[in-house]
């Protein structure tokens, strides 16, 4: 049976009295003199050949937001493999406020100084928040679980934090910014006050990022320090105060967040001068009169979209955007035939397309770049060439067998055009970093040269190289005589697009030719009417 001592050491405040010291904030780090909450020094990691890290060092202060910035493949993930105490660098040292970093075996140890909250989520989704937070060391009574003081200590490591859900709550009926706080309650309770949050932003909603950043401003206050990695550069400049970049898995350098312009932090992870490279759609000539229609949207209505209407003329890139809650993704989706519509139809070059149908659709010409690369864009144990050929499988052999000569053909010839790094058509896909990922996604939608392409966050989680060359396919496909429905959230992305429809509550609210505002876009994809008297 757990004691009350030893929870109170993790974190939870004793029942019917006054937090546990432990449980406290340390005075964030304007308490001058503190040595850094982790400090990684000449770090080096190899996997057999290849340097992951060469001589990496990181200084993260008490009570901080530090962003750790880079390509994929910049070493990011290895590096916090080794903060986490999951890998133990081949040279240098870490230390932990001041202290050398336990031995890897002590798991309890690195759980006390360190927790990371990940993009996919460890919580355990068929639990309770209860069960979660507690999982294999749940309070017993007389060798079984109990369950009424785990709910009451669950309840008071919520409250103590200020973490508004129940305990009793199954876990997967959370949202998912409501899980994040989960686990870093379940981090906090262990005693660690150094969190590293990985693309925590990455399936939230406008709101949900603010609640999120004003969570993390609080903690930071009450003493809680955090690591944020991101690719949104925007988010860097909102939450952090200082910035670490690597790249090819060497450290670049170390700024306060307020020294370090968009343009030099841009240059620091590519190694280029300038911004991101995306084509300017203003800039373009304007499409002929007489161009014909190849996307036809015709009031259609799902589960949280309705009398959705729009056209995309061949040559034509539109963008939809909105909160994840406006039903831009939905909309995506049934343009792709990976969902149906309740109502309304979708004619692909006059041709109506059955809803909910992807073989339908892509025998009507619409490739497809889905949300969730891993869940319905990949097969992660197959090779580049398998995952690139997928689409046109049938087109490749006799009798519904692909000739695995022609799937390598297709493969190669993917990997050139759109820069794919892998050591061939057979290398397997897991292999890859997410940017070359995505860019095998990409793959598997051209490759069935489709009429009308459907790109749901193209960009998502990707670094600035692999987000220039996703997204100048955009421009290729258009140049092609192509039409493109780009479904992001991403600034970046909607640049691309001739004109923008925005998405609010489920409704088209507005559009935007290029050469918009950003204020005005996102005050409009914000529901604000910057011109409202």
């Amino acid at each position: 049976m757990s004691s009350g001592s030893d929870l109170q050491q993790a974190g939870v405040p004793p029942r019917g009295g006054a937090p546990h010291p432990a449980a406290l904030a340390l005075q964030p780090a304007a308490a001058v003199g503190l040595p850094p909450v982790v400090e990684a020094s000449g770090v080096t990691k190899r996997f057999g050949s290849t340097a992951a890290l060469a001589n990496v060092s990181l200084r993260v202060m008490a009570g901080e937001s530090h962003a750790l910035v880079g390509r994929n493949g910049a070493g990011k993930s290895t590096l916090v493999s080794i903060l986490t105490g999951l890998r133990k660098p081949d040279e240098g040292a870490v230390h932990f406020n001041g202290d050398p970093a336990p031995p890897i075996a002590d798991r309890d140890a690195w759980r006390e100084r360190v927790a990371c909250v990940y993009q996919h989520s460890t919580i355990i989704r068929d639990l309770t928040v209860a069960e979660n937070l507690f999982i294999n060391r749940q309070p017993l009574r007389r060798g079984v679980i109990d369950w009424s003081t785990m709910r009451r200590d669950a309840r008071a490591l919520l409250d103590h934090w200020r973490i508004d859900v129940r305990e009793d709550a199954r876990a997967g009926d959370l949202t998912v910014e409501a899980r994040q706080l989960v686990e870093i309650a379940r981090a906090l309770s262990y005693g660690a006050r150094f969190i590293i949050l990985d693309e925590p932003t990455a399936q939230l909603d406008g709101d949900e990022i603010k609640r999120l950043f004003r969570r993390i401003d609080e903690l930071q206050r009450e003493g809680v320090t955090f690591l944020f990695i991101s690719h949104h550069l925007q988010e860097v400049y909102e939450i952090c105060q200082a910035v670490t970049v690597l790249r090819d898995a060497r450290h670049i350098v170390s700024a306060p967040v307020a020294e370090l312009p968009r343009e030099r932090l841009i240059e620091a992870m590519t190694g280029e001068h300038g911004g991101l490279n995306v084509a300017d759609a203003a800039a373009r000539p304007a499409l002929p009169a007489d161009a014909k229609i190849a996307l036809d949207v015709r009031g259609i209505s799902g589960a949280d979209y309705r009398d959705v209407s729009f056209q995309v003329k061949r040559g034509e890139v539109v963008g939809i955007t909105g909160a994840t809650s406006s039903g831009r993704t939905s909309v995506g989706e049934a343009v792709a035939g990976l969902a149906g519509q309740q109502a309304g139809e979708i004619r692909v070059n006059g041709a109506r397309l059955l809803p909910g149908d992807v073989p339908a659709a892509l025998a009507q010409g619409v490739g497809c770049v889905p949300k969730d690369r891993h869940r319905e864009g990949l097969v992660l144990t197959q090779s580049v060439a398998e995952n690139a050929s997928m689409t046109i499988a049938g087109l490749l052999g006799r009798l519904g067998f692909a000739s695995p000569a022609k799937k390598n053909q297709v493969g190669q010839r993917m990997i050139e055009a759109l820069g794919i790094v892998a050591q061939g058509p057979d290398h397997v896909v897991s292999g890859l970093s997410g940017g070359n990922q995505q860019k095998v996604v990409m793959a598997r939608a051209l490759a069935s040269t489709p009429q009308v392409l459907v790109l749901i966050d193209p960009t998502a989680g990707v670094d600035v190289k692999s987000k220039e060359a996703l997204l100048s396919v955009v421009d290729r496909v258009r140049d092609e005589g192509k039409a493109v429905l780009v479904v992001s959230s991403e600034l970046d992305d909607l640049r691309t697009c001739d004109r923008v429809l925005v998405m609010f509550r489920g409704g088209v609210v507005a559009e935007f030719a290029a050469g918009w505002q950003d204020h005005e876009l996102i005050a409009s994809i914000e529901g604000v009417d910057l011109h409202e008297a």
